[in-house]
Parts: C-alpha cells; structure tokens; sequence
C-alpha cells in the first residue's frame, strides 16, 4: 500500500518526541545539545540557523550521523549523554529525521515542534 508524505509524516510523529520552542529556549546553551538543522543548503542560506545548530542536509543524515570510526562523512561525534533536537523549516521534515536518528540507535533525539518557523513566531532570531 502506498503512502502519502502526510501519512508518512503522522507516523513518524506518533513515535518520535517532540520539544516545544520553549523547552528549546531553556537548553539552548547546554554543551550537551546537539541542534540540528535538516533543511536544504539553500533554505538555510535564506533564512540562516537557530543559535548553535550544524546543518546536516536530511539526504545525507545517515551518513553525517554514521559514529564509526572509519565514516570519512562524519560531521559530528555524538557522546552517549547527547541530547539531538532535530528541526526542519514547519516540522515535517524534522519529523522524518528524528524518526531517522532514533532508527540509527540514537536515544535521546527530538523534534521541534512547529520547526524554525515556529521559533522565529515565538520572537526568537535566526543567524545567517
């Protein structure tokens, strides 16, 4: 049975944790989160990145994420005390990527709710 990137999205979502753009606001400093932006180069070069996130483009997750020792894409080393909040521009895309994360043995990831969209509503910036 085929599925739509909607039902795709709803699954992913109902196995996932979420964080809300206030509980992002009150850790954002802490050396233990790893933010990461998952939208296209392009999107993000428009609109710029949360403070302290690393782009990691959804179609090459699996490989920047990848911890062997031998993974010459490896763009981050992830410690067993990591806390991953994943975001996308409205939060499908996210969605997707945490789903991702966790598929990979990754335990303590999220999404953000509403994605970068809702935290510039929230009045928070983005940097370019």
């Amino acid at each position: 049975i085929m599925k739509s990137f909607p039902e795709l999205i709803n699954e992913a979502n109902n196995q996932i944790n979420t964080v809300s753009v206030e509980e992002l606001q009150s850790i954002i400093d802490d050396p233990k989160l790893i933010l990461v932006d998952v939208q296209s180069k392009e999107a993000v070069e428009e609109s710029g990145m949360i403070k302290n996130a690393i782009h990691a483009n959804r179609g090459f997750l699996e490989f920047y994420f990848d911890q062997r020792a031998d993974n010459p894409f490896k763009k981050i080393d992830v410690k067993s005390d990591s806390k991953i909040i994943v975001y996308c521009g409205a939060g499908g895309q996210g969605a997707l990527a945490t789903k991702t994360l966790v598929d990979m043995g990754f335990s303590d990831v999220s999404n953000l709710e509403g994605g970068s969209g809702a935290w510039v509503e929230a009045g928070n910036i983005l940097y370019a």
